[in-house]
């Protein structure tokens, strides 16, 4: 018997296209299903939890997990990357510097956070590097008809951030930090807040008016909703 998304806490957004809030820090982390494929958007905080994420995935697909995107390079989001060993990794043009020069700052920030000492080690030793860089817009055929769209709208959230478009009724786009619904957007020192208004200005010319959108952490939004925190955004940071 097939499992359901619900069954595993999982929540169905479309055909084939699902979501999870992991705990901890209330993360999202994304599921695109193809013919034979299986598209994961961002991996948890730890390697751990990547390899949780992975097994549901797979429970779901009802085979492997083939790709792996990586919204943008905060500890939360790619520090279970280690755990989906044969995927394909694909993240911002950049990512692969700083995981090869900051990964002590990565460390530092997880810990400070709350992430146990020994986790932040153990990913950060096992830190993967995105072996497909996007520099613009990458369509991905995941076969049987089904397409996903990696575009690096950034910079903003960080420098290096990219959203996943799933076309469909209705279409789906995963939008890592860029957006959050179950807090205030948090910019941290490697934010470009004055890019920030113009990077959800792209997300929401991709996505259109009757797109589910999905943050990095809270609850699915509207369109009206991004365009109201873009508007926040450019209020708090003096961006016109």
């Amino acid at each position: 018997m097939t499992v359901t998304w619900e069954e595993l806490g999982w929540e169905r957004l479309a055909a084939g296209v699902g979501r999870c809030r992991l705990p901890g820090w209330d993360c999202t982390a994304g599921l695109v299903l193809g013919e034979g494929t299986a598209l994961m958007v961002d991996a948890g905080s730890s390697v751990a939890e990547g390899a949780r994420l992975r097994a549901q995935a797979e429970e779901l697909a009802d085979g492997r997990v083939t790709h792996l995107a990586l919204t943008h390079p905060h500890f939360d989001h790619v520090f279970g990357a280690a755990a989906f060993a044969g995927a394909q990794v694909y993240g911002a043009v950049g990512v692969d510097v700083v995981f090869a020069h900051e990964r002590h700052e990565l460390h530092m920030d997880a810990v400070r956070n709350g992430l146990p000492v020994a986790d932040a080690d153990e990913a950060v030793d096992a830190l993967v590097t995105p072996g497909h860089p996007v520099s613009g817009e990458w369509t991905l055929d995941l076969g049987g008809g089904r397409q996903a769209l990696l575009a690096n709208v950034g910079p903003g959230h960080t420098a290096h951030d990219l959203v996943v478009l799933v076309p469909g009724s209705p279409e789906v786009v995963f939008c890592g930090d860029l957006v959050e619904e179950s807090g205030e957007p948090q910019a941290g020192p490697d934010a470009l807040p004055s890019r920030w208004p113009d990077a959800l200005d792209r997300l929401l010319s991709l996505g259109g008016e009757d797109a589910l959108y999905v943050p990095g952490h809270g609850a699915v939004v509207d369109a009206a909703f991004v365009r109201r925190q873009r508007d926040e955004l450019a209020a708090r940071f003096g961006v016109s």
